[in-house]
């Protein structure tokens, strides 16, 4: 049995192609949908990701704003460019680069975006919304994963859901989205003893740890479906998961390939926040008059 592969590129090309068509109507509408990315620094993997979400957009007819700022600059200074972009009403989602500069305070930086334009779904409030169950924006990673796991037909309701891997960023939400779907949702992280006896019993099984080729073959239930969200370069300078993937693809019954699997579904849905984001200013300007 080989796992049928998941591909996140084709899929992301089809949710972007649906954000394209709702900008034209917006358009249509004096709206502009804009996304203004912060980047501090030089990380190199940052820059890659700035310059792909820059392009995204253009390519779906967003606008895109990126305000590239100096690594030895004061959070101060950070601040003030958030809170500029909190006023200005072009732009309607808000995205800064992590990670930052160590002078920095992450949680600090994220806390001064608008809520309404925080549309990497990790503001506060944000993450208290999807907590209740009522999300204003979900965050792209583990947005585009639902997403993948709809396309692909998974029954959620009833299923047996296991995220190893518990950061602010994908774990925690993952398992939120995952609950609010009607999953039985195991939570594991870098303490979780014995973590094949956890993993073995996922029909869902979400990997996010950073550590390469984590997750093996013998940890998997046979048919399980595998979404493999690391992205880590090997020591031969190629990308590789959180999965072993020729052990897991021998078992799974279908399987995220990296890359081109999460990580297109990542930009496609930051794209969809943006629109969402565009699109309820659109309905209060609307309201408002």
């Amino acid at each position: 049995m080989t796992a049928r592969l998941i591909d996140g590129k084709a899929l992301a090309d089809t949710v972007k192609a649906e954000v394209a068509q709702r900008v034209l109507a917006l358009k249509d509408r004096g709206v502009v949908p804009g996304l203004a990315v912060v980047l501090v620094g030089e990380d190199p993997a940052s820059q890659v990701y700035v310059r792909n979400k820059a392009a995204a957009c253009e390519k779906a007819g967003l606008h895109s704003r990126v305000l590239r700022l100096a690594a030895d600059i004061s959070e101060q200074h950070l601040l003030d460019v958030v809170r500029q972009l909190n006023e200005d009403d072009a732009v309607h989602g808000i995205l800064v680069q992590l990670p930052l500069p160590k002078h920095m305070d992450a949680a600090k930086v994220i806390e001064a975006i608008a809520a309404s334009k925080d549309v990497d779904g990790f503001h506060i409030s944000n993450a208290g919304l999807l907590m209740t169950g009522q999300p204003l924006f979900r965050p792209c990673t583990p947005y585009g994963i639902m997403k993948m796991l709809e396309s692909e037909n998974v029954a959620l309701r009833g299923a047996e859901a296991v995220v190893v891997g518990a950061s602010n960023i994908v774990g925690k939400p993952m398992a939120m989205l995952l609950l609010a779907a009607g999953a039985t949702v195991t939570l594991c992280n870098s303490k979780t003893r014995d973590l094949g006896a956890q993993t073995r019993r996922a029909d869902v099984l979400v990997v996010a740890t950073g550590k390469p080729g984590m997750v093996k073959g013998d940890m998997i239930k046979p048919g399980a479906v595998v979404i493999d969200v690391g992205i880590n370069r090997g020591p031969d300078g190629k990308l590789v998961g959180d999965v072993e993937f020729e052990s897991a693809k021998a078992v799974a019954g279908a399987i995220t390939p990296v890359p081109g699997g999460v990580g297109p579904m990542t930009i496609a849905m930051l794209l969809v926040n943006t629109l969402e984001a565009a699109e309820r200013g659109a309905t209060h300007l609307v309201s408002a008059h």
